[in-house]
C-alpha cells in the first residue's frame, strides 16, 4: 500500500528497503546525539570537577558515560530519563533529559510509568534551578539578591520548559506513529481480505462454470441420445422391410427424417444457449481482451439464458408424444396418468420428460422389442413417475447402440439438483426399473 506522507512525498511502508533505511538512519541520528550529548556533558562534567575538587579524569568520564547514554534510548528510555534525574542536582545532561523525555513519551510505555518519570524529572530540574540560583544570590548579595518568589518562578519557568515542550512533541509523534501503525495494518487486512473474496469468487465462478458445462453435458446427451437412438431403431427397420414393404420403407424413412431435423432444431436451442453466454463473457472481457476465465457475471448470464431457453423445453404434457415415438419404432409402450395433473415448475417437468425419455432410450439400446410401461402419477406436493422394462425378446433385431454410461447418471444428478429420489435397478423378473419423484 502507498501512504503519502507530509514531506516525504509516496513513501511504500511496506517496502523492506524503506525500513531498513528508517533503522539505518535511526542509528546515524542516536550516534550523532550521543556524541553532542556526550560533549556537553564532558564540559559540564569539567565544571562540576572544578567546583566540587572531584578530579578532572572524573568528571571527563562521568560526562562520557552520561552523554553516551542516547545510544539505548530507543531501546531502554526509562533508563535513559532516570540517568538524567541522577545527574541533574550536578547540572549536567540537560540535551539528555530533553532527548530522554522526547523518546519515552513518543514509546509503549504505559502512560503512569511516562507521567511519574516525566514529574521526577520536573522537579529534579526545578530543585537544582532553585540551588543554582540561590546559590549565585548568595555569592553575589551586595549586587543581586532577587528573593525567594522571583527565584522559585524562574525555576519552575526552566523546569517547566524543560519538561512540557519534549513531553508534549514525544507524545504527538507517538500518537501519530501509532496511527500510521493501524492504518498500515488495516490496510493489509483489508487487502487480505480482498484477496480472500477474490479468491472465493473465482472459487464461486469456477463452480459455476462446472455446474454448467455438466448441465449443457446432460441436455446435449439427452437430446442426441434420444434422437439418433430412435433414427438408429427406424433405419434398422427400413433395412429389414426396404424389400418387403415399400410402403413400410417410406413410413421408417419419413419417421428417420422428421427424428432428424427435431434433434437439429434442439441442437440448434442449446448452441443458442451457448452463443448468448459466449456474447456474455465477450461484452464483458471488450474488445481486444485476453483470453481467460469466463467471469461470474457472464457464467450468471448464460445459466439466466439456459434457464430462460428451459421455459419453452418440453413438458409432461409432451410425454404421449415422447411415447408414441417409441411406439411408431416398433417398441410396445403401455402409458398410465394417476391423479390430476398440477402444475409444475419449468425445470421440474422439464426434469420429468428426460426421465422419461432417457430410460426409453435405455430401453432402446438394452432390450430391444422389451414391453415397456410408463407411469405418471401426480400426488399432493409431488410428482412420480416409473419407466418398466420386461426382459427383452430374442427375436427382436439389435440395432447395435453404443452406451456411454452416462444416462443414469445424469438422470440423478437432474432428480438430486431439485430436491428428489431416483431410484434405479433391475426387477425380480429380469427387467430394469427406473423410479423418481419430484417435489412440485
Amino acid at each position: 500500500m502507498t501512504v503519502t506522507g507530509e514531506s516525504r512525498g509516496d513513501v511504500d511502508l511496506t517496502s523492506p528497503r524503506f525500513w531498513w533505511w528508517e533503522r539505518r538512519r535511526g542509528v546515524v541520528l542516536d550516534a550523532g546525539l550521543a556524541v553532542v550529548s556526550a560533549g556537553e556533558c564532558v564540559v559540564e562534567g569539567l565544571s562540576f570537577a572544578n567546583e566540587t575538587g572531584v578530579p578532572t579524569v572524573l568528571g571527563v568520564l562521568l560526562g562520557l558515560v552520561v552523554g553516551s547514554s542516547l545510544l539505548v534510548r530507543r531501546r531502554w528510555p526509562i533508563a535513559v530519563v532516570l540517568v538524567s534525574i541522577a545527574v541533574s542536582p550536578a547540572e549536567m545532561g540537560f540535551l539528555l533529559s530533553i532527548i530522554g523525555l522526547y523518546t519515552l513519551a513518543a514509546s509503549e510505555v504505559p502512560r503512569r510509568i511516562t507521567a511519574l518519570l516525566a514529574s521526577m524529572s520536573f522537579v529534579g530540574t526545578l530543585v537544582a534551578s532553585w540551588v543554582r540560583l540561590r546559590t549565585l544570590a548568595g555569592d553575589d548579595a551586595a549586587e543581586f539578591d532577587p528573593g525567594v518568589g522571583y527565584t522559585a518562578v524562574i525555576s519552575f519557568v526552566l523546569a517547566l520548559g524543560m519538561a512540557a515542550p519534549p513531553m508534549l512533541l514525544g507524545l504527538y509523534i507517538g500518537a501519530r506513529r501509532r496511527l500510521m501503525e493501524s492504518l498500515r495494518e488495516r490496510a493489509d487486512s483489508l487487502e487480505r481480505e480482498l484477496s480472500l473474496l477474490a479468491d472465493r469468487a473465482e472459487e464461486r465462478a469456477e463452480w459455476a462454470r462446472t455446474e454448467e458445462r455438466t448441465r449443457i453435458a446432460r441436455e446435449m446427451h439427452d437430446v442426441v441420445a434420444h434422437r439418433v437412438s430412435l433414427m438408429v431403431v427406424h433405419a434398422a427397420a427400413l433395412q429389414a422391410v426396404a424389400l418387403k414393404d415399400p410402403q413400410k420403407a417410406v413410413k421408417n424413412a419419413a419417421l428417420i427424417g422428421d427424428m432428424g431435423r427435431q434433434a437439429l432444431t434442439e441442437l440448434r436451442e442449446m448452441l443458442g444457449v451457448l452463443r448468448s453466454g459466449e456474447g456474455v463473457r465477450g461484452a464483458a472481457a471488450g474488445p481486444g481482451a485476453a483470453e481467460g476465465p469466463v467471469p461470474l457475471a457472464a457464467v450468471g448470464a448464460a445459466a439466466a439464458a439456459a434457464a430462460a431457453a428451459a421455459e419453452g423445453g418440453p413438458c409432461l404434457a409432451d410425454v404421449e408424444a415422447l411415447v408414441e415415438q417409441s411406439r411408431a419404432a416398433g417398441m410396445v409402450v403401455e402409458l398410465s396418468v394417476d391423479g390430476e395433473p398440477a402444475e409444475c415448475g419449468a425445470l421440474v417437468e422439464q426434469t420429468a420428460y428426460r426421465v422419461v425419455q432417457e430410460a426409453l432410450t435405455n430401453v432402446h439400446k438394452h432390450a430391444a422389442g422389451a414391453k415397456v410401461r410408463v407411469r405418471l402419477a401426480y400426488r399432493e406436493g409431488e410428482v412420480a413417475m416409473q419407466v418398466e422394462n420386461g426382459v427383452s425378446d430374442a427375436g427382436a433385431v439389435e440395432v447395435g447402440l453404443p452406451s456411454g454410461g452416462n444416462g443414469l447418471v445424469g438422470m440423478r444428478e437432474r432428480v438430486n439438483a431439485l430436491g428428489g429420489v431416483f431410484v434405479a435397478g433391475g426387477t425380480e423378473a429380469g427387467g430394469f426399473r427406473v423410479s423418481a419423484v419430484l417435489p412440485l
